[in-house]
């Protein structure tokens, strides 16, 4: 193997050893999320090391449920050596916020979810209070305290 084959990885290489699928690294190619590899002579695409990390910071900002749009500022801002750090920080604050958002949301369908379960008789008649709170025109004034840890003391 030549010098340069052992220092660069093939897309299934680059694959295994990121955790990132090759669909998933071709299309962030496609979208400039990456740049497009080197190609080989007979077109197989070359990741350098950079590369590799690159692609590790991309997929644990996907783990964290960072957009493609917020992980093209973080990726602006990591190779920016004159970012400030109160940059990265407004991005994850937002982002943070809107997990915040989403999970109070979560909470509050497990909550009417639970609601309609409780009224259940469980049984083999036709009458069934779950299907009735879905036909219902009305939404569900029930609150369920989900604690501090998502930013919020109760929700509606």
């Amino acid at each position: 193997m030549s010098a340069v084959m052992r220092h660069y990885h093939t897309i299934g290489e680059a694959a295994g050893t990121t955790g990132v699928s090759a669909k998933m690294i071709r299309h962030y190619e496609k979208i400039r999320l990456i740049m497009p590899a080197e190609r080989t002579g007979a077109g197989y695409r070359l990741y350098d090391p950079a590369d590799i990390h690159k692609l590790r910071f991309i997929r644990r900002a996907r783990n964290l449920g960072f957009s493609i749009d917020e992980i093209k500022e973080l990726l602006g801002l990591w190779q920016d050596e004159k970012r400030a750090s109160k940059d990265v920080r407004h991005v994850a604050d937002s982002h943070l916020v809107a997990l915040r958002n989403k999970a109070a949301e979560i909470h509050s369908m497990i909550d009417a979810l639970e609601h309609l379960l409780e009224g259940c008789t469980n049984d083999d008649r036709p009458d069934c209070p779950i299907l009735k709170g879905l036909a219902s025109d009305a939404t569900s004034t029930r609150s369920k305290n989900v604690g501090h840890k998502f930013g919020y003391e109760r929700i509606c």
